[in-house]
């Protein structure tokens, strides 16, 4: 099973009322949230690790994972509230505010987390989960305590104006980084972790050497490159009429560990090894689910039997 651990919540979608002035829609979101609903609607025994509410968007967000697949086992339930994102769209790209305090997600404590099962064979972790304290030192605690049996990918999805502590993140950061075997950053992200003059590829090259077998770089529409051992992969996006972006580059992530998983390469071992072949495969996989997701509203993953339809009219 692989397991996503992070944030689930509510985003607050805007939409036009019958009066014609704007309102808010909840969807239920969260990036850690968003892969994990993709990896189930994929066909991928998938579990997630967070801390729901039992309030109303609890409730809603609960019954997101079991319509999409997505086993519960793991979650934490407690009476605090729920994270809300409110969402702004500008030309289809998404803004976030975001009310976290005391949320039942957000004080998730090391103590918290459980023992995982031997079935567990891949944990995903990134999003403002690891952000946050005290969640953020529960996921990382997480990481290190599983890192040496485990695959794990990261993505980090940095949001800057949600630090409070640079400097606590950073070394938070850092120390995932060195025990992930995936990290996938988008050129804004590495350009936060290493914030010198230095041009993407050199960047990309101390993200490498800090411990990844594999990274993965996207860049919006130019689309995506793997950086393996002594190689290079780049995969361009299929081009689809965008709505909105929300949930893509979560989605994106679902389809790469999908076909990786698919593929049986979702292993330590096979990582550090995996042919340029494989991962162009992969990579690929994640711009198909990502080009159905960018093209409706919402955070709203494909299902496979989509994406198979896709493949096979032939779009592109």
């Amino acid at each position: 099973m692989l397991l996503c651990c992070g944030e689930a919540l509510i985003d607050m979608i805007p939409a036009p009322t019958v009066t014609g002035s704007a309102g808010y829609v909840p969807h239920c979101g969260g990036a850690v949230f968003n892969t994990a609903i993709a990896l189930g609607r994929l066909g991928v025994r998938t579990g997630m690790l967070t801390g729901l509410s039992t309030d109303l968007f609890g409730q809603k967000l609960t019954a997101a994972l079991e319509a999409s697949h997505v086993e519960a086992t793991h979650v934490i339930h407690s009476e605090r509230p729920t994270t809300l994102a409110f969402v702004t769209l500008i030309d289809g790209h998404a803004t976030y505010a975001f009310f976290d305090e005391n949320s039942a997600g957000r004080m998730l404590r090391p103590s918290d987390i459980p023992a995982l099962p031997a079935d567990v064979t891949a944990l995903y972790l990134g999003g403002i989960s690891l952000t946050c304290e005290p969640c953020a030192d529960a996921y990382a605690s997480l990481a290190s305590r599983e890192a040496a049996g485990r695959v794990i990918m990261l993505d980090p999805n940095i949001r800057p104006d949600f630090i409070r502590d640079t400097d606590r993140y950073r070394d938070r950061l850092d120390g995932m980084i060195a025990q992930a075997d995936i990290v996938k950053v988008s050129d804004e992200d590495l350009n936060w972790i290493h914030p010198g003059p230095e041009p993407l590829p050199d960047k990309l090259a101390m993200l490498r050497a800090a411990g990844p077998s594999v990274v993965i770089l996207t860049c919006g529409a130019d689309g995506s490159t793997a950086f393996l051992a002594g190689a290079e992969v780049s995969v361009a996006v299929e081009r689809v009429e965008v709505v909105d972006t929300v949930g893509a580059g979560d989605t994106f992530n679902a389809g790469v560990l999908a076909r990786l998983s698919e593929m049986g390469l979702l292993t330590k071992e096979a990582l550090a090894q995996i042919s340029p072949d494989d991962m162009r495969a992969a990579l690929a996989f994640g711009a198909r689910v990502a080009a159905v997701t960018v093209s409706r509203a919402g955070p709203n993953p494909p299902w496979s039997h989509e994406v198979r339809s896709r493949r096979e009219q032939g779009v592109k």
